[in-house]
C-alpha cells in the first residue's frame, strides 16, 4: 500500500508538468513594437477558439498576447457553426466591451454537419433608371439570408458585424485540414478524403469562406493554404491532440504554429480604423 502511495504521488508531481505544456515564446518571436501592441481581439468560432477546449493547454489566441500583446476576448463554443457564431456575435453587442477587432475562425462544423453551401447572391431582373433609360431592365442580386446554407450564415453573421461594428477591422480565418476524428459511435469523422452528404469536401468549404473576404471586404488568413498543418501525413500529428482519436484539434504546437502564422500576416493589416 505504501509503495503504491508513494507512486501515485510520483503521478501527481508528473502530470501537473504535462498540462502546462506550451512553447516557450522567446523574445526573438515577439513583435510587440508593432500596431497591434496593447490592442483588444474579440475571438468568434468553434472548438478550436473555444477557451474550455480540452485539445491543448494554450491556445493560439494566448500564444498571440504574448507574440503581439494582443488582448483576447474569446467567445467561440464548442460545436458551434456559422449561425452559432451569429449568436457570439449578438452576445457580444449585448456586452459591449471595449475592442479593436474581431476574429473569426469557423466552417469545420458546418462542414461536418452537411451544411448546403448555396449561394452568396439571390438574382432576378429589376427595372431602373440608367443613364437616358428610365425603364432598364438589369441583372440584379441580393444577399441570400438563408440559414439552411453556409453562405446564409455567413451573409448574416458578416452583415450584423458591418451593421454594428463599421469601425472595427473584421478578419475571417479559413479552417485548417482534417483528419480522423473519432469522438465514440455517435460521432466518428473520417478525413477530409471523404466528402459530406451534401458531396462536397472541406476545400468547398474553405473556398467559399476565401469568397466571402472579397465580397465583404474583409482581409482572409488563409490557415487551410498557409498554417502548414496538415494530419494526414502521419509524421505531421506530431501538432494534434491525439494521434489515434483526435487529428482534428490542434495540440499547443499546432496552436502556436497557428499563431505564428496570424501573427506575420497582422503586421500588415491595421487593427482598427
Amino acid at each position: 500500500m505504501k509503495k503504491i502511495f508513494i507512486t501515485l504521488l510520483a503521478l501527481a508531481a508528473i502530470v501537473p508538468a504535462a498540462i502546462a505544456q506550451k512553447v516557450t515564446v522567446t523574445k526573438e518571436a515577439k513583435t510587440l513594437n508593432t500596431q497591434w501592441n496593447g490592442k483588444t481581439a474579440v475571438y468568434l468560432g468553434d472548438s478550436m477558439t473555444d477557451s474550455k477546449s480540452t485539445a491543448t493547454t494554450c491556445m493560439y489566441w494566448a500564444y498571440l498576447e504574448e507574440l503581439m500583446g494582443i488582448k483576447p476576448l474569446v467567445y467561440g463554443i464548442n460545436g458551434h457553426q456559422w449561425d452559432g457564431v451569429l449568436e457570439q456575435a449578438k452576445k457580444l453587442k449585448a456586452d459591449n466591451p471595449k475592442f479593436d477587432a474581431i476574429f473569426i475562425f469557423a466552417g469545420t462544423n458546418d462542414f461536418n454537419n452537411n451544411t448546403a453551401i448555396g449561394n452568396f447572391y439571390n438574382e432576378d431582373y429589376i427595372r431602373t433608371r440608367k443613364n437616358n433609360d428610365p425603364q432598364a431592365l438589369l441583372r440584379h442580386r441580393t444577399l441570400n439570408t438563408n440559414t439552411n446554407t453556409f453562405t446564409g450564415r455567413i451573409n448574416n453573421v458578416l452583415s450584423y458585424l458591418k451593421d454594428n461594428f463599421p469601425d472595427k477591422q473584421i478578419i475571417i480565418m479559413t479552417p485548417i485540414h482534417r483528419a480522423l476524428a473519432d469522438f465514440g459511435k455517435d460521432n466518428y469523422q473520417p478525413t477530409e478524403d471523404y466528402a459530406n452528404y451534401q458531396r462536397h469536401f472541406i476545400d468547398e468549404y474553405v473556398q467559399t469562406l476565401r469568397e466571402a473576404s472579397s465580397i465583404w471586404s474583409m482581409p482572409c488568413i488563409d490557415l487551410f493554404a498557409e498554417s502548414g498543418l496538415y494530419p494526414l501525413s502521419k509524421p505531421n500529428l506530431i501538432y494534434f491532440h491525439d494521434a489515434g482519436m483526435d487529428q482534428l484539434h490542434p495540440n499547443y504546437l499546432g496552436n502556436y504554429r497557428i499563431a505564428r502564422v496570424m501573427q506575420f500576416k497582422l503586421l500588415s493589416i491595421p487593427p482598427t480604423f
